[in-house]
């Protein structure tokens, strides 16, 4: 898939050398078609490795893509060089008056505070407002799922014993779902979380719909009866090498965290990781941007805010 994206992002050099195709700006203005506005909304601190994990995952169908990148204004992390969020992203601010076919609201290193304790959440919160008038369908991602949920619809996120740190297995409740068009029954993705939903306390929304769940790790995808948002609680985007890289970074913080369950070969991290969720990722974020975004889109944007009162059909 042709992802249009600034000529000199860093992860356009990252996925050429995967034999990823990617568009650059020049080349997509010689092409007479309109491409699917995607607005990524990146709340990780690593935001150049996160827009490589989501680019990459985004590169599987004939479509193509404008991504745009946003980071909130009310608080700047101090993980990402000041020199590439001025090149590459944008704020509310600067995009709020724009329409989009798609967004993706990632997770975040925040789920133990409260989501008004967070810096940015009166910020994250008209933004998510503002997306119900001008984006046609949402993906929130973790913490981003957890706010997302807590936002639209009052369910709270519950804290778990210990972190939920590893590969699980799921079930995939709905096989009709286009979401999971090409899917095993039984699929793993990546979880690595300190809180939770609880699956009852969804249900109990007439207007949410559980898709797939885990024996181990909870709910996994849910999304709105009018496909306008979906929320995934893991994190099929992952890298080979996140998890380990977070099993590190911890331990050397002197935290008490156990090694990722079902990563590591007999749990020896000497070992090369085992990956079983390469697929579900690329087939999850395939899925939604074919069915609920580009097949169901209006061709003329500024015609989203009269999704609101007529709905897409249920799927």
């Amino acid at each position: 898939m042709p992802i249009k994206i600034p000529d000199l992002l860093p992860a356009r050099a990252t996925l050429e050398n995967e034999n990823i195709f990617v568009m650059t700006e020049y080349r997509a203005l010689h092409q007479d078609i309109r491409p699917i506005r995607l607005l990524i909304l990146n709340l990780m601190p690593t935001k150049i490795v996160t827009e490589t994990q989501l680019l990459r995952k985004l590169s599987n169908t004939p479509l193509q893509i404008q991504v745009e990148l946003l980071q909130t204004a009310s608080y700047i992390g101090h993980y990402t060089d000041s020199s590439h969020l001025d090149s590459f992203y944008t704020t509310f601010n600067q995009i709020r008056n724009n329409n989009y076919d798609g967004m993706i609201i990632t997770g975040a290193p925040v789920e133990n505070m409260d989501f008004t304790q967070v810096n940015y959440w009166d910020e994250l919160c008209t933004i998510m407002e503002w997306a119900k008038t001008h984006v046609h369908s949402t993906l929130h991602i973790c913490w981003g799922a957890q706010a997302g949920l807590y936002y639209h619809y009052n369910i709270h996120k519950h804290t778990l014993p210990a972190k939920l740190f590893g590969v699980f297995e799921h079930s995939v409740l709905k096989p009709s779902s286009p979401l999971f068009r090409g899917f095993d029954d039984r699929f793993y993705a990546p979880h690595s979380r300190y809180t939770e939903v609880r699956e009852a306390e969804v249900r109990a929304v007439k207007d949410l719909e559980v898709l797939a769940t885990s024996s181990e790790a909870g709910v996994f995808a849910v999304k709105s009866t009018d496909s306008r948002n979906f929320f995934f609680f893991g994190h099929a985007e992952y890298d080979e090498d996140t998890l380990g890289l977070e099993y590190s970074r911890d331990k050397k913080k002197g935290l008490n965290i156990a090694i990722p369950k079902n990563y590591y070969p007999d749990n020896d991290i000497a070992q090369s990781p085992i990956v079983r969720w390469r697929s579900t990722g690329q087939l999850l974020f395939t899925n939604w941007l074919n069915y609920y975004v580009y097949q169901t889109t209006p061709y003329d944007l500024n015609t989203i805010q009269s999704e609101t009162k007529n709905p897409l059909p249920t799927k």
